[in-house]
């Protein structure tokens, strides 16, 4: 079992440019390309819970069904936008990081570099 994993855009330059960095720290680590396969509302709560923030905070809005699917109604649930980020996977923020103690949205990228420190990497 790998100590990080990071949800993986490999067409994302940040995405990239994220998991070079973990690379080159030596971890152990598990790449997920979540748009090949996609994370269940499970998962997705579970790794909320560990960055410690709200769906809305995970929540792409660029170039995304994020409009159309009228995301931005803020009377809708957290469980209606964590259903909507397992069935449109492509509103998930990246590059995600989770480590042995939690999680972290790496934007902007250079904080992949903190967050190790903070990992004790």
């Amino acid at each position: 079992m790998s100590d990080f994993t990071i949800w993986h855009n490999p067409r994302c330059s940040t995405s990239r440019y994220v998991l070079n960095a973990l690379q080159e720290s030596g971890v152990s680590l598990t790449v997920r390309d979540y748009q090949k396969e996609p994370p269940t509302e499970a998962e997705i709560r579970r790794v909320l819970d560990q960055l410690g923030t709200g769906p809305r905070g995970l929540l792409r809005r660029n170039n995304t069904p994020y409009d159309e699917l009228g995301l931005g109604d803020p009377t809708l649930s957290d469980d209606a936008l964590i259903a909507a980020m397992a069935a449109h996977p492509l509103l998930i923020e990246r590059p995600l990081v989770i480590g042995p103690n939690g999680g972290e949205l790496t934007r902007p990228k250079e904080r992949i570099h903190d967050f190790l420190t903070e990992q004790g990497r």
